[in-house]
């Protein structure tokens, strides 16, 4: 995928950064930054809400392999629950970006909010839908998030996880009535 022409404002290290997991009723909010290497070999990059499961994770490690850098950050329900989830997920980015291993000229972050990195950011509305580092983010940050709340459905299986991912289904609101909130649950949201 080629750039598209949002302004680099002369930056040759763009990092994208985007997040999953806003609005699920248990679990983290979980930000990704990616630097890409350059054009990025498979056309499929796109943003992960519109993209096949099983895509997104083929895509996932060929990002990771094409990627001049990349980095996972997290935010953890108690962090959600104590600060809301706006906040939590900015800090979730900002954690992600401090996991890069390059500075970046440029950071172009998914959204209406800023990053304050030490670096020059923008916001960049529907970015994961146009800008390939901002894509590639966006895939990052759900399949590393789909795996842990795949892996803790193996702790606590009460709620199937494995397959809702924590948001608001009807299935989880009904196991959520039977068996109350798990640690994992997300105190701050209307659960039931």
């Amino acid at each position: 995928i080629a750039p598209t022409s949002v302004k680099r404002e002369g930056a040759t290290i763009v990092c994208g950064i985007d997040e999953a997991g806003r609005g699920p009723l248990a679990g983290p909010v979980t930000a990704a930054a990616v630097i890409l290497g350059g054009r990025f070999p498979d056309e499929r990059l796109d943003d992960s809400k519109v993209v096949h499961p099983q895509t997104r994770e083929e895509l996932a490690p060929l990002i990771r392999e094409h990627s001049r850098a990349w980095a996972v950050g997290w935010a953890w329900p108690e962090e959600i629950d104590r600060i809301n989830i706006h906040h939590a997920t900015l800090l979730a980015m900002v954690r992600a970006f401090r996991g890069l291993d390059v500075t970046p000229g440029l950071v172009l972050v998914d959204g209406r909010f800023a990053l304050a990195v030490g670096a020059p950011c923008r916001a960049e509305i529907d970015g994961d839908a146009r800008i390939p580092e901002i894509m590639a983010a966006s895939i990052l940050a759900k399949t590393a998030r789909d795996r842990w709340m795949v892996r803790y459905a193996r702790i606590d299986d009460r709620y199937g996880f494995e397959s809702h991912f924590g948001y608001a289904t009807r299935s989880h609101r009904e196991r959520l009535r039977l068996h109350g909130p798990s640690p994992i649950h997300r105190r701050s949201f209307k659960l039931c």
